[in-house]
């Protein structure tokens, strides 16, 4: 019984050796690299030993010497695709396994693209949206805060030193002008509001003289003719603000014919021709004006207050 179950049994298959292994796998890749030869001999059945015979050709010119067992094995491979790689099908073990295989670029990619959006948003906040915020908040800060005690102050100032009712009058419209800008959220409304106020302390606080130019290569005084009346004349003193230290004071001057305003340090005053005939007169007698004052500025007014009579107007050329 032993016997025959032993007689039925096949033998095990005696293991390859690896040099054999490795020498049939390139006989196979030599049967691959020569497509030629592969399409010629290969593929027809019978010619199979014409296809040893230049396997044997090829490696004997190499130098190598390739048992026809192992020749044998290498076609026979070939045939059974033995050695051929196939893919393995799509499906989410291959992806993952893909992912994992390129892992160290896919990371560099993704770290990539990372750092740009960071740079990018980095970019934004800090070029548009960051001056944006702070822009906002400095304007809030400026109509809750610093316009409404900017115009206080100057509104206190002007109270500290006015004298006379127009001053306060003036004042008191320009603050509430102010506090209606910063109400409708209007910063320069209010800004201008507080330079007003500024201007018009300004003009409190100054003193001076005002004085008919006496020197002997200027005008003290000219006339026109009215384009409406060429029959009449207009007389003015050309005057000066000389202030305490003796300097002459840049005024701001509208003037009558144009309605513009000038800044300047002398200007015609209007007055009539008796005044003006008695100033020519004073300085046609000896060539200076003993008479020169017109007027005084005080502190805590706005107005000059005239020694000499004058009519009001002004003019800025001559």
């Amino acid at each position: 019984m032993s016997g025959a179950l032993a007689a039925t049994v096949a033998a095990p298959p005696t293991p390859q050796k690896l040099d054999e292994l490795m020498m049939a796998m390139d006989v196979v890749d030599t049967i691959r690299h020569r497509e030629l030869l592969v399409e010629r001999e290969l593929e027809q059945g019978s010619r199979d030993e014409a296809l040893r015979d230049r396997l044997r050709e090829i490696y004997k010119g190499q130098g190598i010497e390739v048992p026809d067992r192992v020749i044998d094995d290498g076609i026979k491979a070939l045939k059974d695709s033995r050695f051929v790689y196939t893919p393995p099908k799509p499906g989410l073990n291959v992806t993952l396994a893909t992912l994992w295989v390129h892992r160290s670029r896919i990371v560099a990619r993704v770290f990539s693209v990372v750092l740009a959006l960071m740079l990018v948003w980095g970019g934004y906040y800090f070029g548009i949206e960051r001056p944006r915020l702070v822009a906002a908040e400095d304007s809030r800060i400026e109509l809750s805060e610093t316009l409404p005690k900017s115009l206080d102050t100057a509104y206190a100032a002007v109270l500290r030193d006015a004298k006379v009712d127009d001053a306060r009058t003036q004042a008191a419209q320009i603050l509430a002008d102010g506090k209606a800008a910063l109400a409708r959220g209007e910063a320069d409304s209010a800004r201008r509001a507080v330079a007003s106020l500024g201007a018009l302390e300004t003009k409190l606080v100054q003193t001076y003289d005002l004085m008919v130019v006496s020197s002997p290569d200027e005008d003290s005084g000219v006339f026109r003719i009215p384009s409406t009346n060429e029959g009449a004349r207009n007389y003015y003193l050309i005057v000066e603000a000389i202030g305490a230290d003796g300097r002459v004071l840049p005024m701001d001057i509208v003037s009558e014919e144009d309605s513009r305003t000038y800044k300047l340090k002398s200007w015609g005053v209007r007055v009539s021709e008796a005044v003006f005939e008695a100033v020519k007169r004073d300085k046609m007698d000896d060539g200076i004006i003993e008479n020169r004052l017109v007027g005084h500025k005080l502190r805590g007014e706005l107005q000059v207050r005239y020694v000499m009579p004058v009519m009001g107007g002004t003019i800025t050329s001559w």
